[in-house]
């Protein structure tokens, strides 16, 4: 802009000349001004589509808080690209932190979307949503030659309960009385329930399924479930409805023809 008000004051330049400089001055400026407020709104379409570290759901391959498209993947980010590709979408995804930056991000920007989140009766009215994409369930789990039967958690009192230390699930076992046994990382759970240290893991499912195979532990059965949520992707509110029908009728598909079980197998 400093040469175009220069110029201006150069009176033998003709009018023509100064005019279209001012004008390129002006459009420059426009972009400069524009693009960083706009450098992450959807282009010719696309939904913007957000998600966080939440194994085996959506994790980045190289286990940091940043990744984008094919750098991503996890049971949700499959069966979210199997029903985009299937509705004839275009998207663009990123994985980020912290929860609550995208999280806010989908909920006031025209175009965006987050996964996987739990679909509440307070959030209700806040999103548009497609689902379910799985389950995010409060399980106790036990070796697969277990003879442990439960009814309810207060029959799990008497056996040695393993849990995630600091874990919303642990907090609960504690408030209700029930004084877990926890460890550092819930994935160590799994090995102390084959080594026979504690009876029950009370962990996520499928989060705890996952973990143990990556500790090499696959022969673990489910006792009780005593807490159970849906996962979805949540759709900012302005996203138009036949967007979202289309990614819905997509999905159900998918699953009747059995791929969301087939996407959920490859890393359960």
């Amino acid at each position: 802009m400093a040469s175009a008000r220069h110029s201006l004051r150069l009176p033998w330049i003709p009018v023509t000349f100064m005019f279209k400089h001012l004008l390129l001055a002006l459009a420059s400026t426009s972009v400069l001004l524009a693009g960083p407020s706009h450098a992450d709104e959807p282009s010719g379409g696309s939904l913007v589509l957000l998600t966080e570290n939440f194994p085996p759901y959506n994790m980045a391959k190289n286990g940091k808080n940043f990744a984008k498209d094919e750098n991503i993947e996890g049971i949700a980010a499959d069966i979210v690209r199997e029903a985009f590709k299937r509705a004839g979408i275009s998207y663009n995804l990123t994985l980020r932190f912290p929860w609550e930056r995208i999280y806010k991000l989908a909920l006031e920007k025209p175009g965006y979307g987050v996964f996987v989140m739990a679909r509440l009766p307070d959030r209700e009215a806040l999103f548009k949503w497609v689902g379910p994409l799985g389950p995010d369930d409060w399980v106790l789990l036990a070796k697969a030659d277990s003879k442990i039967q439960l009814a309810d958690l207060e029959h799990a009192r008497r056996y040695k309960v393993g849990a995630y230390k600091g874990d919303a699930i642990a907090e609960t076992l504690e408030k209700q009385g029930l004084n877990p046994i926890v460890a550092l990382r819930d994935q160590d759970n799994a090995q102390k329930l084959v080594d026979g240290q504690i009876d029950l893991w009370a962990t996520g499912d499928p989060a705890g399924r996952y973990l143990a195979r990556q500790v090499g532990v696959t022969q673990l059965k489910t006792v009780l479930r005593f807490n159970s949520a849906q996962l979805y992707l949540a759709l900012n509110k302005e996203v138009p409805d036949d967007v979202v029908a289309r990614l819905q009728a997509a999905l159900d598909q998918l699953r009747s023809e059995g791929v969301v079980d087939q996407i959920m197998a490859r890393y359960l």
